[in-house]
C-alpha cells in the first residue's frame, strides 16, 4: 500500500517536482431504454487556475468552500486548458446538482450528478461550477463524442485528487 501511495505521488508531481491536484471524469450512459453504458474514466486533467486560487480563498474562509457540486455538459470541442473558465459550448439544460462525497480515499473529493437530455446531442465536454448558473469553473474535461436522444441521461461522477507530499 506504501508503495502504491508513493507511486501516485510520483504521478501528480510536475516536472517542477510539486505536488499537483488532478481531476478525474468517469461516465456512465443511461439510455432511455434502461440499457447502461459504463465508459469508464474519460479524462483525467488539470484544475483551472481560478478553481485553484478560491481554494486557497476558501481555506482562508470557508464561506463557500462546499459549492463546488453543479455539474454542466456541452458539445464544445477544444482542448481544456488550467485558464478556461467556461465550457466551449454548454448543451443549454439547467445544471445538476452533484451529490458530494468523500472518494475512495480521504484525499479524494467525489460529486456524481445524472443529466437528462431532452434532445439528440453529442457529448464532448463536461464541467463543475459553483453555482447553478454562471459561476465559477472548477474543472474542464473533454472527451470523444457520446450520442445521446432524448430521455437518455449520462451520470457523471467526478473525483478530485489531493494527495499530499509523501
Amino acid at each position: 500500500m506504501v508503495a502504491l501511495l508513493s507511486r501516485l505521488g510520483n504521478i501528480l508531481k510536475g516536472s517542477d517536482g510539486n505536488v499537483n491536484i488532478m481531476g478525474a471524469l468517469s461516465i456512465r450512459v443511461i439510455r432511455k431504454d434502461g440499457t447502461i453504458e459504463d465508459k469508464g474514466v474519460v479524462s483525467r486533467g488539470k484544475v483551472t487556475t481560478v478553481f485553484v486560487n478560491k481554494l486557497v480563498d476558501g481555506l482562508q474562509a470557508a464561506a463557500y468552500i462546499n459549492t463546488w457540486k453543479y455539474h454542466d455538459s456541452g458539445i464544445g470541442t477544444g482542448a481544456e486548458s488550467s485558464g478556461d473558465t467556461t465550457l466551449g459550448t454548454p448543451c443549454g439544460d439547467a445544471r445538476d446538482t452533484g451529490t458530494q462525497i468523500e472518494g475512495g480515499s480521504a484525499w479524494i473529493y467525489k460529486s456524481v450528478a445524472t443529466h437528462t437530455y431532452t434532445a439528440t446531442k453529442a457529448i464532448t465536454e463536461h464541467g463543475v461550477f459553483d453555482a447553478a448558473t454562471v459561476g465559477t469553473l472548477m474543472d474542464r474535461h473533454v472527451f470523444s463524442a457520446i450520442n445521446v436522444n432524448s430521455g437518455d441521461k449520462i451520470e457523471f461522477t467526478y473525483e478530485l485528487t489531493c494527495n499530499a507530499e509523501a
